[in-house]
């Protein structure tokens, strides 16, 4: 009891007691549906995730379009300051939290090239993508399409794919590189707005059909906005990949040698892949369709390899340094679980 006398151990306890009532409280995203924008100039380009967990240690954001639910998870909490990693795409969504807002930028980290990052602004709430329009829509889109991308003397050929339900809109733009990802959007009367943003670089479509079989308007992107105009075409299709994917002339073998995660030399010569078959994946840790890639051969080399079939991954990142591309594909290894050699090449 004695100690309860002491002027020195109360005023310990004093001290100790108003450092917990004026301990600040930790602001936390708000669990549930969140509408974002990207602001670009002239345009802004929607983003929808959807936050979970109760605890600052338990939160998850699922970046969303259409069916695809993008887990980003680590988010850490400062004061009013927020980071959300995209850890595969080696980038970051950082910014404060004021009530149910949020407002920051959206960065890539470690580039050869670092940007200021992309400005954007998000709201929970149960906001759609895009305004409800007030015209039910006059066409469907659902089919494929010839889309150009740019100006009529440099125009990206590719492939549109679009399935309307009502004035919902999903789909995706497919290229002979890759694709614009899961775009999700809506129709309006003869217009139709469509976007995306799965972690790497946001998309929106902004366009108006001119007949029931064409359209134009704008593809925009973070860094620019292009001209697009669509043609109806069921047997749209892109180039054969064997007319621009193949060995060079003169040359019947693929050989190589590069460093594995663990530094290791690995080759095709190798005692583990002679008299297999080998599937060689050109990939980027960076690059959206390597991810789907990957995210389909770890479970089907796992369920095939042992009928004499083996993968080996060619990695191509964003530095020509072992360290961080070691940090890099570790985490798309460790995402998809892959069995299969990753190599820094």
């Amino acid at each position: 009891m004695r100690n309860f006398r002491n002027p020195n151990f109360i005023l310990f306890l004093y001290v100790l007691l108003l450092m917990v009532a004026c301990k600040p409280e930790i602001k936390q995203l708000r669990e549930g549906h969140w509408l974002g924008a990207f602001l670009i100039p002239g345009n802004e380009i929607p983003f929808v995730f959807e936050v979970t967990g109760q605890s600052p240690e338990q939160t998850v954001v699922y970046l969303i379009n259409g069916a695809e639910r993008f887990p980003l998870k680590n988010i850490t909490y400062r004061n009013d300051s927020v980071m959300i990693p995209v850890d595969l795409y080696d980038a970051v969504l950082e910014g404060k939290l004021t009530g149910n807002s949020l407002s920051g930028k959206f960065r890539k980290l470690n580039s050869e090239k670092p940007g200021e990052g992309i400005p954007f602004k998000a709201e929970a709430g149960e906001s759609p993508r895009f305004p409800v329009g007030k015209e039910a829509p006059t066409l469907t889109l659902s089919g494929t399409w010839d889309i150009e991308i740019g100006t009529a003397d440099k125009a990206d050929k590719t492939v549109g794919f679009f399935e309307q339900k009502e004035s919902y809109l999903t789909g995706s733009i497919l290229t002979n590189t890759g694709d614009y990802r899961f775009l999700e959007g809506t129709v309006n009367g003869k217009k139709f707005q469509l976007s995306a943003f799965s972690g790497n670089s946001p998309y929106l479509v902004n366009c108006e059909l001119t007949s029931d079989s064409t359209f134009t308007g704008e593809f925009v992107t973070s860094r620019h906005s292009s001209k697009m105009a669509g043609k109806r075409n069921p047997k749209a299709a892109l180039a054969d990949p064997y007319s621009f994917s193949k060995l060079k002339e003169g040359q019947t073998t693929v050989e190589f040698s590069f460093p594995n995660l663990a530094h290791e030399q690995i080759s095709l010569s190798d005692p583990k892949y002679k008299g297999k078959v080998v599937i060689i994946s050109i990939l980027g840790s960076w690059c959206p369709n390597c991810m789907d890639e990957t995210a389909f051969l770890a479970p089907w080399y796992k369920e095939n390899h042992a009928r004499g079939v083996e993968i080996i991954g060619l990695a191509f990142e964003r530095k020509n340094d072992f360290e961080f591309a070691k940090r890099t594909l570790t985490r798309l290894k460790e995402r998809f679980d892959v069995q299969y050699e990753l190599l820094f090449a």
